[in-house]
């Protein structure tokens, strides 16, 4: 029998090839001016061009966002806001200048704009975080919510490759954890799974044609939808593994996502069996961790732990700020086990349930087992 609590967030979505210059006309509508820009460190011409955009509705332009918000940058930013008389921001980027830009609503109460340029999909949560003394603390607030959120797709086709890759599966995480659940909600599960289906079949097509813009457009609004999922949706062992890396290691976000997604679907699915096979479907495939780790291997994105500055020493670390305390996961979580699963993820090998189905191809001497096409001795 269905049941479910839901709560929707005020979200206020501009999307479409060249929206960008509709966010003058957008920010007048809603009387908001005086925007502090705000981007990374190599980003300036990007800040740069909205600035001129925007003309006189903008106080000036920050360029110091960084990866997990550290709260030093947070302090400086707001230091800098007050100084301008800013009384919003403007984000341009991926998740880290959107990050900066909710730490900044939540702190100095700015509304926030973001845009875009990458497909993090931090822009449709309610969900912040700032990283302090190796620690990375996340919150829910809906006045983090941008105020309007602009997606063109044209400003995502200079993203290279290999960035496109893993943080397409960053998005991909937000929809399938709230697919691959044990208790879905309506709302957060229809999002993740048109997400999941629209960046399952075009992300491919943009890491190998950049300048595909129907590809472009169908993966920017498959990352849109996945963070909606994640937004009305939740977290759990999967998010709580990648914020302890990244808080604790400073390894990169999108690639820490890509890494770990297809073990922690492994992982879970015993208690999550529906909503995994869901996921499956989703993807074209018969097992969705699997599916999830042969498509990260297909656009090039990165698959072992190892190979981001990961060491041996801190997966145990991770495993067992992993498992203390209490937080939403219905598959049981212990240090051992997540150790177990971490080693695997470290080795870029396939997922447990995967190598389960390798270990009996090879026992029965058959080559196919369960719909799943695996050669003996394949490496996956």
């Amino acid at each position: 029998m269905t049941a479910f609590a839901h709560q929707a967030l005020p979200w206020n979505i501009i999307f479409g090839l060249g929206s960008i210059d509709r966010l003058p006309a957008a920010m007048d509508a809603r009387g908001m001016d005086r925007a502090l820009v705000l981007t990374t460190p190599g980003r300036e011409e990007s800040g740069q061009a909205v600035a001129r955009l925007l003309a006189d509705r903008s106080v000036g332009l920050l360029a110091n966002a960084r990866m997990h918000v550290p709260r030093g940058t947070v302090e400086e930013a707001a230091k800098v806001a007050r100084n301008l008389g800013a009384k919003c921001t403007v984000s341009i980027g991926g998740g880290s200048t959107t990050g900066l830009g909710k730490a900044l609503a939540a702190r100095e109460g700015l509304s926030n704009i973001a845009v875009p340029t990458t497909y993090a999909g931090s822009e449709m949560t309610n969900i912040w975080s700032v990283t302090e003394s190796g620690r990375k603390v996340t919150r829910r607030d809906a006045c983090v919510v941008p105020a309007i959120t602009v997606y063109d797709p044209g400003l995502t086709v200079t993203l290279p490759p290999r960035v496109s890759a893993a943080s397409g599966l960053n998005a991909l995480a937000q929809a399938v954890v709230n697919v691959a659940t044990s208790v879905p909600t309506p709302f957060a599960s229809s999002l993740g799974v048109e997400a999941i289906r629209k960046l399952g079949r075009w992300l491919p097509v943009v890491v190998a044609e950049p300048g595909d813009i129907k590809a472009r457009c169908e993966a920017l609004c498959g990352a849109c939808l996945a963070a909606g999922a994640l937004g009305v949706g939740s977290t759990g062992l999967h998010h709580r593994l990648c914020h302890a890396f990244g808080g604790t290691f400073d390894t990169p976000h999108a690639e820490t996502h890509a890494i770990l997604l297809p073990h922690t679907v492994a992982f879970n699915a015993p208690s999550a069996t529906e909503g995994t096979q869901r996921v499956a479907r989703a993807l074209g495939v018969d097992d969705a961790a699997l599916g999830l780790h042969r498509l990260a291997r297909r656009i090039g994105a990165p698959t072992a732990l190892r190979r981001i500055g990961v060491t041996t020493a801190d997966l145990e670390v991770v495993a067992v700020v992993a498992s203390r305390g209490s937080f939403s996961n219905r598959e049981h979580v212990t240090a051992a086990r997540v150790r177990a699963m971490l080693e695997d993820a470290f080795e870029g090998r396939a997922p447990r349930s995967a190598r389960s189905a390798r270990w009996r191809v090879e026992k029965n001497g058959s080559k196919q087992v369960s719909g799943n096409s695996v050669q003996r001795g394949q490496e996956e």
